[in-house]
């Protein structure tokens, strides 16, 4: 396979950290004005679902764009799988063209690996997966798929600066039927698609910086939602391959290579 280079004179305009920052902080709920009470009613249906959900695991396709100083836009991909057991149990693993990163929480330590760079760090103190998750962007700058969407309350953070939404009705996302909701906010717009019915699991989840040159966007498809699924003892357990170094701090770059500083 090719390898893909970016130049270094490229400027990354996506808000590559936005998927987190959208909900970091619970806020009041949505004002009345410009607001559909569908939309609405909805998210918080899958909000509810989702954090009620005492385990559950899930694909993640990720699709995160760029603009060029010749104003051409890029996209490049990953691909993600989440594994979360409540309160206190999470496993991400994502693989692109720049990293491919670990990210492991089994209730007392919270473990941020580059495989690529057989290196690992380890953060003590967050107990629960809301305190992971707001840990892995501070300690790396690294952005969980859609980690907004695995608080244990995601509704609050979801709406905290919403300024307007919208239901757009009915349609398709990998076959299955979804309601297509839209919301706004002063910098960003962001999308949701959610499966209809009994089961209101987010298929597709759209962020677009609206005021950056280009309207770049971070999409994140959903793929294989386990409402029940069964984890092996080793599921949420680090174990550092042969020869791995433990590091200082583990961060990224604009285009999610690892930049490693190891211990002395």
């Amino acid at each position: 396979m090719k390898e893909i280079r970016l130049p270094a004179r490229w400027r990354a305009v996506v808000a590559t950290g936005v998927a987190l920052s959208i909900g970091l902080a619970a806020g009041p709920a949505m004002s009345a004005g410009g607001t559909d009470p569908d939309a609405d009613k909805i998210l918080r249906s899958m909000s509810t679902y989702l954090g009620g959900l005492s385990a559950v695991s899930v694909n993640a396709d990720i699709d995160v764009e760029f603009i060029d100083l010749d104003g051409q836009k890029l996209q490049l991909s990953s691909f993600a799988t989440v594994a979360v057991e409540r309160p206190g149990k999470l496993s991400i693993h994502r693989r692109g063209a720049f990293a491919d990163a670990r990210i492991l929480l089994d209730g007392n330590t919270l473990t941020i690996s580059s495989v690529d760079h057989n290196a690992y760090l380890e953060v003590e103190g967050p107990e629960t997966i809301d305190d992971a998750l707001r840990s892995i962007p501070l300690e790396t700058g690294l952005v969980a798929p859609g980690g907004d969407l695995f608080y244990a309350e995601p509704y609050p953070g979801l709406v905290s600066d919403v300024t307007s939404s919208a239901y757009r009705g009915m349609t398709y996302m990998n076959g299955i039927k979804a309601h297509y909701l839209t919301f706004r906010e002063a910098q960003l717009d962001w999308q949701l698609w959610v499966q209809e019915g009994d089961t209101p699991l987010p298929l597709k989840y759209v962020i677009t910086s609206k005021w950056v040159t280009g309207a770049p966007q971070y999409a994140i498809r959903y793929s294989g939602w386990n409402t029940q699924p069964t984890f092996g003892a080793d599921q949420f357990k680090f174990s550092p391959q042969e020869g791995a170094k433990k590091v200082d701090s583990i961060s990224v770059d604009l285009v999610g290579e690892f930049m490693i500083e190891e211990k002395q």
